[in-house]
């Protein structure tokens, strides 16, 4: 943990007295200076956030007491922790039987009885993103992906779909974050007349923290004027204790619901499986599974995925942050570690609660440095919802193909999902079978296509992208309809220089430079 480097230089900023100090250097050795200084520095925290609750209206004064509570245990064990969270010597690969393949899943086939088994599920889906870097206001959720729907569009048709199917009542929650309820919540009520029940609940809002002093930047619970920039959702792994606090975990276990299936709300290849579901349900030993992740195949665009280890006894997933600089160039190897978490997890609705009011649940501490748009560096405390594998019991990993891992993250990705590579049905996407190949081509748009409206500007119509291997497009570029490209095509328009693919245009292993010379590649 950075704080044994750093913490001489947190000293004088976190305002601690000469006595103090003082008083640390006297006793024997750093591991006593550094406890006095962590003591001191809690104590000090612990005043600002008892200052900033008291500037909580009544409305609110529960909520904000119990977001606040969370960042001080979260902030407690940040100045706890030593060193890499991971032992490097103690990763082992997984035991077989941990990570199954899904064709093996699949391979047992539904019983009769599909729709019991279903109404056993509630769908959550993160939802606490804005579409910023995208270039967009607003939840990123609202984006339109595909013949004008948004990723919540799609994410309604799909279980609206699952439930006229099978007669059945799969829930949708979304889990917001303050900076994305709001607006959300308006949306929600287009959906009235569709047949799925939504709910929503709001992950925390912690106090980012001055990466000097380690005092939090916030001076009251407001989030507007010179606040704006002092909260932030403190990563998905947040969803255990805001689903508990929300009530809805009690309210799902009384309706008879058993497992939750979380998802990114951007990853369009997150549809509800019924073989996983059934393999939950009705496992082969008897022996019910409290967690499941769903894990695919490595490829070179996939390096600094997490992946799932043995790690003293339990599967554990390891991210790239917590590897040791020495071991990041292994740990990126596709033939030691070939698989990564796709964020698609199927959970115990009865072990979260236990493992909540245990307080067990433990996941390893994300630093995430910032810098305001004033200039002030900061630093916020985050956890990742699938690090919490190994506080359960029976967990299993299983290696699902790569379709169920179709993340929006970049313009790139989008002109993917907007192509016919895929086709539409009932809000889920589909590769499109007159594609030859299983993998989707590698694209990569350059600075000019990053905002969607940019993006969007740029191409009349989505080219014909089906037997396209690779594109790369650099500089002010723009596409003509019905434009077809196969192969690998390489689009660079110098600094100065405009292209324009004329209507119409086939380029098949091409390079278009600045100069409108076609070359073969």
């Amino acid at each position: 943990m950075a704080f044994q480097l750093l913490c001489c230089s947190w000293c004088f900023p976190c305002g601690f007295s000469m006595t103090y100090l003082s008083k640390a250097m006297s006793q024997d050795g750093a591991s006593q200076f550094q406890e006095v200084i962590r003591q001191e520095l809690e104590l000090s925290v612990k005043k600002e956030l008892e200052k900033i609750l008291t500037t909580a209206s009544s409305h609110e004064f529960e909520h904000t007491k119990k977001d606040l509570d969370g960042f001080r245990k979260l902030f407690h064990r940040f100045l706890q922790e030593k060193g890499p969270s991971v032992d490097w010597g103690k990763i082992q690969r997984p035991p077989e039987d941990s990570i199954q393949p899904y064709e093996k899943i699949k391979a047992r086939g539904l019983p009769d009885n599909i729709s019991s088994v279903l109404n056993k599920l509630v769908v959550v889906k993160l939802n606490g993103g804005l579409g910023t870097s995208m270039g967009c206001k607003g939840p990123k959720s609202l984006i339109g992906v595909r013949n004008e729907n948004t990723f919540l569009d799609l994410t309604v048709q799909q279980i609206e779909h699952l439930n006229k199917t099978y007669n059945t009542d799969v829930p949708l929650v979304l889990m917001n974050s303050f900076n994305t309820d709001e607006d959300t919540k308006k949306i929600l009520q287009k959906y009235n007349h569709c047949r799925v029940k939504i709910y929503t609940f709001n992950q925390s809002r912690y106090p980012r923290i001055n990466k000097e002093s380690l005092l939090p930047v916030a001076k009251d619970v407001s989030y507007s004027g010179e606040n704006t920039e002092a909260w932030y959702p403190p990563g998905h792994g947040d969803i255990y204790a805001s689903f508990y606090n929300s009530g809805l975990l009690d309210t799902f276990i009384g309706e008879g619901k058993e497992y939750i299936f979380v998802s990114n709300i951007d990853n369009l290849g997150a549809t509800v499986d019924l073989y996983i579901l059934n393999h939950l349900m009705n496992p082969p030993n008897g022996k019910r599974c409290e967690f499941v992740m769903e894990v695919t195949n490595k490829t070179r665009a996939d390096v600094k995925g997490g992946t799932l280890t043995q790690y003293e006894g339990k599967l554990r997933l390891v991210e790239i942050a917590q590897v040791p600089k020495a071991h990041v160039d292994e740990f990126k190897s596709v033939s030691k570690f070939k698989i990564f978490n796709t964020n698609n997890l199927w959970i115990s609705l009865a072990a979260v609660k236990r493992l909540q009011e245990q307080n067990a649940i433990d996941m390893e501490i994300i630093v995430n440095a910032k810098t305001l748009d004033g200039g002030l560096n900061v630093i916020q405390l985050e956890t990742a919802v699938g690090a919490a594998i190994k506080s359960f019991e029976n967990s299993l990993g299983i290696n699902v193909p790569r379709s169920r891992f179709l993340p929006v993250k970049t313009t790139s990705d989008l002109l993917l999902v907007m192509s016919n590579l895929y086709s539409l049905n009932a809000g889920s996407l589909t590769m499109s079978e007159k594609r030859e190949f299983p993998t989707v081509p590698l694209v990569k748009l350059g600075s000019s296509f990053t905002k969607v409206q940019d993006y969007l500007r740029r191409f009349e119509s989505i080219p014909d992208m089906l037997e396209l291997d690779h594109l790369t497009v650099s500089g002010d570029v723009t596409f003509g309809k019905n434009v077809s490209l196969k192969g690998t095509v390489i689009i660079i328009a110098n600094h100065g220089d405009r292209i324009d693919i004329p209507p119409g245009a086939v380029l098949e292993n091409k390079i278009v430079s600045g100069n409108l010379r076609i070359l073969d590649h």
